[in-house]
């Protein structure tokens, strides 16, 4: 085995902003390549081991400047999800104006952070009806919210329409004390989180009271036409198939609607199915209606929210097998009977 020793200078860089606080983002740079030697000192570090993996970890330290230098920061997220292979420079969408959705009210701006994001952007500009369809954390809700915002802003809309099936999670909210606003604001409080970051506080008061948006359940819905706006139906996979057929044939001619949900996260009781699973499958193909699935790789969350992710699919995937394998056993078996008795 081939060792070699490479000393590497951190330039044009914050050093406190490099390795973290207490080093953390170093570490977890060594929680990867446990078997180099990683030895810091001020702006240098010298790795010492294999040939290769010493090349390696040189390589994701640079990039690790690059994108301080080049995004003026550099979170533990990023570098995590650097060393798990993505480039920021091309899965993380470089930052420029044409990714730009808007800018939030702290002046940042939002912009899609993986390419099914971005796709999702390219779809929803394509078709006036789009499913987005993936995990908790993958940006589906908060990029359409960015989308209808811009909307608005640029005079596309008249309004948005921001609605959620009011099921519980598996918490009983009828018990709260207060009026029904009160009562149903839980429900919604993830589209008013989302607004927030977009809007000023007064603007978004002055846009509440005057309906300009409007955030309510989906039971609200019934009997209205939605027309001349931009409309979200969120976390769709809690709809049953009459609330959905119910939402999708109240928009307007010049509507513009996003429905998202994540399948795997059903909180329906189990005598009502969602209606999700029909309308994804009645609706594709149909021109002007779009469908984008976003997996784990799209979460933008706490970098441990994917790992939770996959082990709950991986777990699933098991159980599935289980019991395809307790069905085909008890199959065998009851034939083995029948032949036994014939």
């Amino acid at each position: 085995m081939a060792l070699s020793e490479i000393i590497l200078t951190i330039d044009n860089v914050e050093l406190i902003e490099f390795y973290g606080q207490n080093d953390s983002k170093l570490n977890l740079v060594k929680k990867v390549f446990s078997d180099v030697n990683i030895l810091p000192r001020g702006n240098q570090i010298k790795l010492t081991g294999e040939k290769k993996r010493v090349q390696e970890c040189k390589s994701n330290l640079e990039m690790m400047v690059k994108m301080l230098q080049e995004f003026k920061e550099l979170n533990s997220q990023a570098v995590q999800n650097l060393l798990n292979g993505e480039n920021p420079f091309e899965s993380k969408l470089k930052i420029d104006s044409k990714n730009i959705i808007l800018y939030g009210r702290s002046g940042n701006a939002i912009v899609p952070r993986t390419k099914n994001q971005k796709k999702l952007v390219e779809l929803s500009e394509l078709n006036d009806i789009l499913f987005a369809i993936g995990p908790a954390g993958s940006g589906k809700t908060y990029t359409a919210v960015a989308l209808a915002v811009k909307a608005l802003k640029n005079n596309l809309v008249r309004r948005i329409i921001l609605t959620r099936p009011a099921v519980e999670a598996g918490e009983n909210l009828g018990f709260l004390p207060g009026d029904l606003k009160d009562k149903i604001d839980p429900y919604l409080r993830p589209l008013y989180d989302a607004l927030d970051d977009m809007i000023q506080p007064e603007k978004l008061t002055q846009f509440m009271t005057n309906r300009v948006i409007e955030v309510a359940p989906l039971a609200f819905m019934r009997g209205r036409t939605l027309d001349n706006a931009f409309v979200i139906l969120d976390e769709a996979q809690n709809a049953t198939e009459m609330q959905l057929k119910m939402f999708l044939t109240r928009l307007g001619p010049s509507a513009k609607c996003i429905i998202t949900g994540d399948l795997t996260q059903i909180d329906l009781p189990k005598n009502q199915k969602s209606g999700l699973f029909r309308s994804l499958r009645l609706l594709e193909g149909i021109e002007g209606i779009g469908t984008i699935y976003l997996e784990s790789g799209d979460i933008v969350r706490h970098r441990l929210v994917k790992e939770i992710v996959n082990a709950y699919d991986k777990d699933d995937e098991m159980q599935a097998i289980r019991k395809y394998e307790r069905e085909r056993h008890a199959q065998e078996n009851e034939q083995k009977n029948k032949d036994e008795n014939s």
